[in-house]
């Protein structure tokens, strides 16, 4: 039976494993790595081992925010040598990210010299730079020497160092987390600590706050670089409620007067890891690439304090209207992402809400009081018992002294005769003789009576979780003094301020407004020229052979071009979009889908809420809004639902003023009705205009009643004639009509 087996690997010999097997195993233990001791954070004290062993490693060299500051070369250098094997820029570089007051809320380390700025340049090379530890980090390691928490062997073996730092200081919220390891990752941005305090006293009073009570305090993120987060409430809370989501933040800004009516934008705090002179080169692009014509310059005015200047292109620009483009063009609006993937207690990645989050680094807090308790309890019975052997030797102080001066083992029979342990009896051997003055009776008692009280309370403690919940709440009050609202450091920097609804932004803002002339010829080819050129000149005029001219107007490059089609679509082009004026342009049928055969009816510029009559060759019309038939895509927009034979003859802008329509038909019947009697649809057939016997509509169009209709004469004159009175031809809508004034034109087209 044991020759099925197959004998284990023996080491330094190769062995036969599958290679997916042995590839697998070898990448779990990575990513394993890569999860627990370097990407993620420990909840306990929000801290990934790089930056435990400096703060460490800094501990040990002493450097408290009153010493001098030293080299952080001479930092870096104790740190790869004893506790993190890893490259020196790495740990440099994590040494310089708790430093800066733009990255970190609450910087960890004081640093002298240049650590780089929020411009994004690096810091100087570490044989430059200097630093010692700030107050925040201090507090974050207090009661490492009291027992609180574990200590592990280093890399090699030689020192030890702390599994976690048991400060009070609640740093993975207050400084936040970034990181990506494998197949998972973590985002955390900072928040205020007073708040987190307030949020985490909630807690240990209610355990059973919802995560709306715990909002009431920590209203959201609190970021270095200050800025407003312009989410609602519920966005908010629906992040922290399942410890995923994310929020928008928002430049700070104002309007300065500049006078005469003029005015500039200043932005005075960007958003969290934004930097500020890339920031600067995207607007400058934007202006460059004139993707924001009301914008005109940008200036970085700034000192120490952030000052960004946004010039207009004019006075007459909406401020608002401005810099909402610019939230959307640039990064001064950005959305920062909440991923709550931490370490546990047991080394085991979790996505946890706020509430989960507090709630465990309450329990661990709660461990290191009970942990700190003990630890002094025992320091309290070592003194104990020393005093208790104190007290015998100054009562038998003669007796002691003639036992140390005639026997050669003075401390057995020491122990023998007083009732001493080993150790009351060493230490009674060890006192000097200068001692022996200070050894008096009450000076004793009384200690031991201190001692004593304070073993009592501590005994409570421990047995006690009230009395735990009360001296966490004591604790965390006394810490919130020096973090406070009113404090330099404490007091909140970004807004919580749900955005208005955002205004509308005109076309004019990302396109530059600039006269051109629009031209189509018959087979579809269109362009467009610079200027409102005359229809008339040889430039407009010109076209391929045996083609000519269909339409041409003149328009602006904000316009929307609407080409209304023989099968009843429409379609939209973006008049900045269309080919230039030189050459003969482009066929328009490669901009829009408009099958081949279907032929164009009319070409114009949408204007808003400017109407459109509508009319197909089998006498069926409506009235419809230019806006409303815009289309969004190449496919267009089906408007008049044409009958089988029928197409769309007519698609023509109503001007203002005009109420009554006139409609003729191929048998050169014409009838005159009022507008009103017309519906307005978004789509469909309409109604009948004119009822015919044979043939169908030729044209349509309208006009003032009181001024009548008009039509041109025709010939080089340019004349155009009135017929006044319309009696004979006003009729209501859907009459068969009678023929036209004498000089009507015989094509039957109203021009």
């Amino acid at each position: 039976m044991s020759d099925l087996i197959d004998p284990a690997p023996v080491p330094g010999e190769a062995f036969d494993t599958p290679f997916d097997t042995a590839l697998s195993e070898r990448y779990l233990v990575y990513a394993l790595s890569t999860i627990t001791a370097r990407s993620l954070p420990d909840l306990r004290d929000g801290l990934k081992p790089v930056h435990r062993r400096l703060l460490w490693a800094m501990r040990l060299l002493k450097l408290d925010p009153a010493s001098a500051y030293k080299k952080s070369a001479r930092v870096v250098g104790d740190v790869i040598g004893k506790y993190h094997p890893h490259g020196d820029q790495s740990v440099y570089d994590a040494m310089v990210r708790l430093a800066q007051d733009f990255a970190l809320r609450y910087p960890l380390v004081d640093g002298q010299g240049n650590f780089g700025n929020v411009d994004g340049d690096n810091a100087a090379a570490y044989r430059y730079t200097e630093a010692r530890l700030t107050p925040s980090a201090i507090a974050l390691m207090s009661g490492l020497d009291d027992g609180t928490v574990d200590y592990k062997p280093t890399y090699n073996g030689e020192d030890e160092e702390p599994e976690i730092f048991p400060g009070l200081f609640p740093n993975l919220l207050a400084n936040g987390a970034s990181g990506i390891a494998v197949g998972m990752a973590t985002s955390i941005p900072p928040h205020n600590v007073a708040e987190i305090i307030d949020a985490a006293t909630l807690l240990i009073e209610q355990p059973n706050a919802d995560a709306a009570a715990l909002l009431e305090h920590i209203k959201g993120p609190d970021l270095p670089t200050g800025g407003q987060i312009i989410d609602s409430a519920a966005v908010i809370a629906e992040a922290y409620a399942t410890g995923r989501g994310g929020f928008r933040v928002r430049s700070r800004w104002h309007v300065e007067d500049q006078g005469r009516g003029t005015w500039v934008a200043v932005v005075t705090e960007i958003p969290y890891q934004v930097q500020k002179g890339k920031l600067i080169e995207a607007i400058a692009a934007i202006i460059n690439d004139k993707k924001l014509p009301i914008l005109a310059d940008v200036r970085d005015e700034s000192d120490e304090a952030i000052r960004i200047v946004i010039e207009p292109r004019s006075r007459s620009v909406d401020p608002d209207v401005l810099m909402e483009s610019l939230f959307k063009l640039s990064e001064l609006e950005v959305r920062i992402s909440l991923n709550m993937n931490v370490l546990d207690a047991d080394r085991t990645p979790r996505v946890l809400s706020l509430k989960d989050v507090l709630t465990r680094w309450i329990r661990h807090q709660i461990d290191v009081l009970v942990r700190r308790a003990q630890h002094r309890l025992g320091k309290i019975d070592d003194r104990i018992e020393l005093l208790d052997g104190y007290l015998i030797a100054y009562l038998n102080l003669d007796r002691v002294i003639e036992i140390i001066r005639t026997e050669d083992e003075p401390k057995p029979v020491m122990m023998a005769e007083f009732s001493l342990n080993d150790r009351q009896a060493e230490a009674i051997l060890n006192m000097r003789l200068r001692s022996l003055r200070r050894l008096e009776e009450f000076e004793i008692k009384t200690e031991r009576e201190k001692l004593a009280e304070e073993r009592e309370g501590l005994v409570a403690l421990i047995e006690s979780p009230a009395r735990q919940k009360t001296k966490l709440k004591k604790d965390l009050a006394t810490l919130r003094q020096a973090y406070g609202p009113d404090t330099a450091i404490g007091k909140r920097r970004t807004l919580i301020a749900e955005a208005a609804a955002p205004k509308d932004i005109p076309l004019e803002a990302m396109i530059e407004r600039e006269p051109i002339t629009i031209i189509m010829s018959q087979r579809g080819w269109v362009r467009a020229m610079k200027g409102h050129v005359a229809l008339d000149t040889a430039e407009a005029l010109k076209f391929k052979d045996g083609d000519g001219p269909a339409f041409a107007f003149h328009a602006q490059t904000t316009d929307k071009i609407l080409l209304a089609a023989e099968d009843g679509r429409f379609f939209t082009l973006g008049a900045d979009k269309l080919p230039g004026g030189r050459g003969f342009g482009e066929p328009v049928r490669l901009m829009i889908d408009l099958p081949d055969g279907v032929g164009i009816v009319n070409l114009f510029p949408a204007r808003a809420d400017e109407r459109i009559l509508l009319a197909a060759s089998d006498g069926k019309g409506f009235v419809a809004n230019a806006s409303e038939v815009v289309a969004e895509t190449r496919k267009g927009r089906q408007v008049v639902n044409v009958r089988t034979g029928a197409k769309l003859a007519v698609a023509r802008t109503i001007p203002a003023g005009h109420d009554y329509a006139a409609v003729v038909g191929d048998n050169r019947k014409l009838v005159v009705f009022p507008l009103e009697e017309l519906p307005e649809m978004t789509r469909g057939q309409g109604v009948t205009l004119q009822k015919y016997r044979d043939g169908g509509l030729s044209d349509a169009t309208s006009f003032r009643f009181e001024e009548g209709l008009s039509w041109p004469m025709g010939g080089e004159t340019g004349r155009t004639r009135t017929e006044a009175d319309l009696t004979l031809w006003r009729v209501a809508r859907g009459a068969a009509g009678r023929m036209p004034p004498t000089g009507f034109p015989r094509d039957n087209r109203f021009g």
